[in-house]
């Protein structure tokens, strides 16, 4: 059980400074605009990517299910790219916490 918390704290702690550093970019985006400019989480896919994300709605509707695709993921892709870090970060490091040992005086 150690190393499955050792596991879950590093790729929390991973998802955590993605989301610090897309919480950056979006606050220096913002800067730039004069006015607050939100960076969905689909853009910045398609920034990277542009066919990947035809690809993805393309293998998830034929080969899984169309209904994830359509409101799931479409939801999800346009939250901010922040939050979709910051949430199973934050749960992963829930999960992975170092509990306090139990020391009995006896």
């Amino acid at each position: 059980m150690g190393k499955t918390k050792l596991i879950c704290r590093i790729l929390g702690w991973v998802l955590l400074a993605l989301a610090f550093m897309a919480a950056g970019a979006e606050l220096v985006a913002s800067l730039q605009a004069g006015a607050w400019q939100p960076m969905a989480l689909g853009q910045l896919r398609y920034d990277l990517d542009r066919g990947s994300l035809n690809l993805m709605q393309a293998v998830v509707q034929r080969h899984l299910l169309p209904a994830i695709w359509d409101p799931g993921i479409i939801a999800l892709l346009q939250w901010p790219t922040w939050v979709v870090f910051l949430i199973p970060a934050l749960i992963l490091l829930l999960l992975g916490r170092r509990r306090p040992s139990r020391r009995s005086f006896s």
